[in-house]
């Protein structure tokens, strides 16, 4: 399969479907919520959804597809080699609200290693992009530039960040301790809403690392393809190696404060044993 014209096909379709988003965000909209009362949900969320699928469909017709609105998994396609995974709308509360910092973010993987990464914020109109192999770049109104990770070195002059679970109003489990270990350790903690985005950051070197609990497959493939290709490392919490699954926790960073960040994270979890 020809990897670039996937790109192109996955490009052009994030940015129709942050068109739509751009000039939805000021829109009245109609809200539902979906595993818990934050996690919501709009007829923006699904029509870009719509928008994105339909353009995959057409170009990759045997592709397996998995998203996020309408929980999607193309299972007629489970034997192909290739799997699409999908989030029209990574950010949806900030976008309820009109704070301008949502994102799309498309990823494909090729027997379960990430191919594409695509996250286009249409706010900023920045489009991160990847390719295996072919490096990270950030598109946008200043043309193409060539994506690498931070030098920080140290914890203490990193800027992070991170997001916390749908589940943290019913569940002790919600990351408190450990952001509250990173305010003291590091520079600073930020909390943006959209964990695709964050990822794009640290691949921008904008951020110096990011870390998660019980993410989705679709929060995240796009943003470790190109934090991959930006020279920058993504592991599993423990530092073990981190591969593509339903729910993923994950530390991803520019690779010289990543043993830092697990050794912060590993300190929290002895003091819950």
């Amino acid at each position: 399969m020809d990897i670039i014209y996937a790109q192109e096909v996955a490009i052009e379709a994030a940015k129709e479907a942050g068109t739509l988003l751009r000039r939805g965000v000021k829109e009245r909209k109609v809200i539902s919520r979906k595993s818990s009362v934050v996690d919501l949900l709009t007829e923006h969320d699904q029509a870009a959804e719509s928008i994105i699928l339909e353009r995959l469909k057409e170009a990759f017709p045997n592709h397996r597809l998995i998203t996020e609105e309408s929980a999607l998994d193309d299972k007629r396609s489970d034997n192909s080699t290739f799997t699409w995974y999908i989030d029209p709308l990574d950010g949806t509360n900030n976008f309820t609200h009109g704070y301008p910092v949502f994102c799309s973010s498309i990823a494909l993987f090729e027997n379960g290693q990430p191919a594409i990464g695509v996250v286009y914020d249409p706010m900023r109109d920045e489009c991160f992009l990847a390719a295996a192999g072919q490096g990270a770049y950030l598109n946008s109104a200043n043309g193409n530039k060539r994506l690498r990770v931070s030098q920080t070195r140290e914890l203490v002059d990193s800027l992070l960040a991170t997001g916390f679970p749908y589940d943290r109003h019913t569940s002790n489990d919600d990351n408190l301790a450990q952001h509250g270990a990173f305010l003291k350790k590091a520079l600073g903690v930020r909390r943006s809403g959209s964990a695709a985005l964050d990822l794009a950051y640290v691949a921008a070197g904008r951020l110096d690392g990011f870390w998660e609990y019980r993410l989705s497959s679709w929060d995240v493939a796009a943003g470790v393809c190109i934090i991959q290709e930006a020279g920058g490392t993504v592991s599993g919490i423990e530092g073990d190696h981190w591969r593509i699954s339903p729910q993923v926790s994950l530390i991803a960073s520019n690779g010289r404060i990543h043993s830092a960040m697990i050794s912060v994270l590993a300190k929290v979890t002895e003091q819950f044993e």
